[in-house]
């Protein structure tokens, strides 16, 4: 039996089709970057498995043993807000308490990490623009949104970081939904202030209705670049691992951060 815990990656869910599809595409590519992980994918809405039933299943196997007691749930959030501060907390509690033969463990999420900066500029850069250009620059830094003021500050310190490694003449950040600027008030701002080019970077996964709203603004205003969802890009499928060898180490030294005994 492996002794890894297995890592189960714990997505939003979405009606549209692009989003399983993605996070599966990533998925595949962080099992190609660790051989013989267990790696499964657990959904609170829309798409199955839902994560409850797929804790189940992961428990009879454990009971049978044919599987890993350890699980390691990993929310697919870029910041921490409801998702990782509430409704995943809870649902990972209730499976602990139903299923005493798992222990879950609730890795952090993803950012903020220069990983991710390095998967924005990668799409940037397939959409044409680099850090380093002649041509000055700005960029718009469209993320979801959130209501939870910690992501809020998070997606600004982002920004600002973002700009002084990189060199961009500006990075603004944006909101698709329950905060402002919108995306294309953002772009707007960067004209008003004579930027010369203006690129928009989704602060985003996967595609899907907020990617798509995200999408819609920057070529509402005009922008220059628009670049692609983060989706499966290598630094993303580096940093999940990044994420899951933290709470293993931590399970290892005996954190008692875990879900069950």
């Amino acid at each position: 039996m492996d002794p890894r815990p297995t890592l189960l990656v714990i997505a939003h869910g979405s009606r549209d089709p692009r989003h399983a599809a993605t996070v599966s595409a990533l998925c595949a590519r962080v099992r190609a970057l660790r051989p013989g992980l267990r790696v499964e994918v657990g959904y609170l809405d829309f798409n199955a498995p839902r994560v409850p039933r797929l804790l189940e299943r992961l428990s009879a196997e454990a009971a049978g043993g044919r599987g890993v007691r350890e699980v390691v749930a990993l929310p697919l959030l870029l910041t921490r807000a409801f998702h990782a501060k509430s409704d995943i907390p809870a649902v990972l509690r209730e499976a602990a308490v139903r299923l005493p033969l798992l222990s879950i463990r609730q890795a952090t999420v993803l950012g903020p990490s220069p990983l991710l900066t390095a998967a924005l500029e990668r799409r940037l850069a397939q959409a044409g623009v680099r850090p380093g250009d002649p041509r000055p620059t700005g960029v718009v830094l469209a993320s979801a949104g959130s209501s939870d003021p910690e992501a809020g500050a998070v997606l600004a310190e982002t920004a600002r970081e973002w700009r002084r490694t990189a060199g961009w003449c500006a990075v603004r950040p944006a909101f698709a939904s329950a905060s402002l600027p919108r995306t294309a008030d953002a772009v707007r701002e960067l004209r008003a202030e004579g930027v010369e080019r203006v690129a928009v970077a989704p602060y985003v996964i996967a595609p899907g209705f907020l990617p798509d709203r995200i999408a819609a603004g920057a070529r509402e205003a005009g922008a220059d670049v628009l670049a692609p969802v983060l989706g499966d890009a290598p630094e993303m499928a580096r940093l999940l691992l990044r994420r899951y060898d933290d709470a293993a180490a931590d399970r290892a030294r005996g954190d008692r951060t875990a879900l069950s005994a």
